[in-house]
């Protein structure tokens, strides 16, 4: 139970991967400053967060069950909350999905709105009439770099983080009239064992019904591309539980939080055309027309990123 004085944080999809990194930092709070209640699916999946957790579990730390694709679910877990008060709601629960459109099932593609987008919007629903009775809270959304830019064969799990990242654009508006503040928190590829076991799992799948030139493109263009991108550019979950602390902390909380720096240009060419034709045509040559170039420039754009980190590092304050 939380103490005086401690913000109370529910952050969803904690089982592994961000939702894990964000609930273990914040419990372990130097200055005991949060209460997590961590939730997931499955509370027999919990082992590697209680363990992650340590001493912190059971103190500023509990866990409970939570299914976002159910309204009943939803509701009994915030029902259960103590006051129904919670300063913090952190949304992370979500799902991917690679592959070319033809090859993916209308299920697959319903599945991924139903958590990424409409599973955010069932916790809002259900936190936001209390916080706006209170006049405070934040609302936080891990959402992603492919909310702002499209990227090819990720065409319904992009579309899913454009769907949360409008809804709350326009959501935060109103919020405002009532001290809450929504964020959202855009990583771009981050090493967790789901990306990797996604990566292992498309490799292999058939993908009935597409054409034989779209899945060589699939498999000899894209996938090795991805994989050097996770590779070279991909961050740790504990790095955008450092960003998101970093947001949860500020005193004027920016709406929009790119959390790896060397996307920045990337969405910057999109705004840049408003045609939209420079960054579809750019994408579509750094692809198919200079794939070798892609991954020497990602490698030196690793080099440039590590030499700014180190001097960043030895540089006085």
């Amino acid at each position: 139970m939380a103490t005086e004085g401690q913000k109370v944080v529910l952050i969803t999809g904690c089982s592994s991967g961000i939702g894990l990194a964000i609930a273990v930092m914040l419990a372990r709070d130097e200055m005991k400053r949060y209460y997590v209640i961590g939730t997931m699916r499955d509370l027999k999946r919990k082992d590697k967060l209680v363990e992650a957790a340590g001493g912190a579990y059971g103190k500023t730390l509990s866990l409970l069950t939570l299914d976002v694709c159910c309204d009943e679910s939803v509701k009994q877990c915030v029902d259960s909350i103590r006051d129904r008060h919670i300063d913090i709601l952190i949304n992370n629960a979500g799902v991917g999905l690679v592959g070319p459109v033809e090859g993916l099932s209308m299920d697959e593609m319903m599945k991924v709105f139903e958590t990424n987008f409409f599973g955010a919007i069932r916790m809002i629903k259900e936190v936001m009439p209390d916080m706006k009775r209170r006049r405070s809270g934040h609302i936080i959304v891990i959402s992603s770099a492919m909310g702002l830019q499209g990227v090819v064969f990720n065409d319904v799990y992009s579309a899913s983080k454009f769907a949360i990242e409008g809804f709350c654009e326009s959501l935060a508006i109103q919020l405002l009239k009532f001290n809450i503040i929504v964020s959202m928190i855009e990583p771009g590829p981050v090493h967790t064992e789901f990306e990797m076991k996604m990566f292992a799992d498309v490799s292999k799948k058939e993908y009935a019904g597409t054409d034989p030139e779209t899945l060589h493109h699939f498999r000899t263009c894209y996938l090795p591309s991805a994989m050097n991108i996770f590779q070279s550019l991909g961050q740790t979950p504990e790095h955008i539980a450092k960003c998101t602390k970093k947001v949860m902390e500020s005193p004027r909380p920016p709406f929009r939080n790119l959390t790896n720096p060397l996307y920045t240009p990337i969405v910057a060419l999109k705004y840049a055309d408003e045609t939209g034709n420079l960054s579809v045509h750019t994408f579509y040559h750094l692809l198919y027309n200079f794939g070798g170039l892609m991954h020497i420039s990602l490698s030196i754009l690793k080099c440039l990123s590590c030499g700014c980190l180190r001097r960043r590092a030895i540089s006085p304050t």
